[in-house]
């Protein structure tokens, strides 16, 4: 199959691969404009691009493909018979849609209907979901709406963190790019057969509308609101793991947290025998406070319902790192409070 790919990110990067290392031939990469990054704000490349460029494909970069005629006869001009897409980060108009003579299809991580939109698998876990996984898909004008072709469903560890649980569905979804590829070539007489023929023919499937939507993430979700349970608070945490991190206030200074664990309070009369004495006064505690801090046995913060454990912080102008080395050089006393 004679395919143009458009992806930007490293989760794109592996289904791009996928197809290069199966019998399908890349006929161009269509990629977002190089961005400014880091103190230097150096133009850098997607991962995308960069394996492009290390496979001389022919790149395209345009910063916008609705109305802009020029591109689509670009693209008209190679005449692919697929158009994979995968986390390209654009809306595609129908001109484009229209140009493979198979249709074009995207990858998506999530089990289709749910999480429409450009976050699904930061939304899986922010969530609490058990599980998730890929969809393939035929595309139309909408968000992601169109037919469905192959899932495969896979489970969210308990302590998975979005970046943690986005490479693995990355992975995922290349291998099922390649099924999806695989299915729609094995059509006998595709040639003279019309997309929704095509569709038919290798049992697409609607979505219906019972939906949910995956939308982007917004900045004020990061700041942990401490009268939640823990168990919201640390899908909080590991949901926005690696992005942006949640963070609180102590002293006017931001705490960025990166990992943690729930305590009860009967776990914590384990690590600390002593609180037996007053285990209702401890459980009083007014939410965020820290119970305790000790570099032996781990800092612990009253929640709206138990406590949590923090496992890696990272101070304000500091670097990531787990809870002695932090204690090491930051003084944290119990009783604080945590905005």
């Amino acid at each position: 199959m004679k395919i143009v790919f458009m992806g930007t990110p490293d989760f794109a990067k592996e289904s791009l691969e996928a197809v290069y290392n199966s019998k399908n031939e890349v006929l161009a990469v269509v990629t977002n404009p190089d961005k400014p990054k880091g103190r230097g704000m150096r133009m850098l490349a997607s991962p995308v691009k960069e394996f492009a460029l290390e496979k001389n494909f022919k790149i395209y970069q345009p910063t916008k493909v609705r109305n802009n005629a020029e591109f689509i006869e670009e693209i008209k001009a190679l005449n692919p018979d697929l158009l994979c897409v995968v986390a390209y980060g654009k809306i595609l108009p129908k001109e484009l849609l229209d140009i493979p003579k198979y249709g074009a299809i995207n990858v998506h991580g999530s089990l289709l209907p749910r999480y429409r939109g450009a976050a699904p698998i930061q939304w899986a876990v922010l969530n609490g979901d058990k599980k998730t996984g890929v969809t393939t898909m035929f595309m139309d004008i909408g968000m992601d709406t169109g037919d469905m072709i192959l899932k495969e469903e896979t489970e969210i560890g308990e302590d998975e963190t979005t970046g943690e649980l986005w490479d693995r569905l990355s992975k995922i979804g290349a291998k099922l790019l390649v099924k999806t590829i695989e299915k729609i070539e094995a059509i006998p007489d595709k040639e003279n057969k019309n997309l929704e023929e095509i569709k038919k023919l290798v049992g697409a499937e609607k979505q219906g509308e019972n939906f949910t939507l995956a939308p982007m993430l917004e900045k004020e979700m990061a700041k942990i609101d401490w009268n939640k349970t823990s168990r919201k608070i640390k899908n909080l945490v590991r949901g926005l793991n690696p992005i942006m991190g949640a963070y609180s206030f102590l002293d006017g200074k931001k705490i960025k947290f990166w990992k943690i664990d729930i305590i009860t309070i009967e776990e914590l009369e384990k690590i600390f025998p002593e609180i037996k004495k007053y285990e209702s006064r401890m459980k009083k505690l007014e939410p965020g406070t820290i119970a305790f801090a000790d570099n032996k046995k781990g800092i612990f913060i009253k929640t709206g319902d138990s406590f949590i454990k923090v496992l890696e912080i990272q101070g304000e102008n500091a670097k990531k790192m787990d809870y002695r080395s932090f204690l090491n050089g930051n003084k944290l006393q119990a009783g604080e409070i945590l905005e």
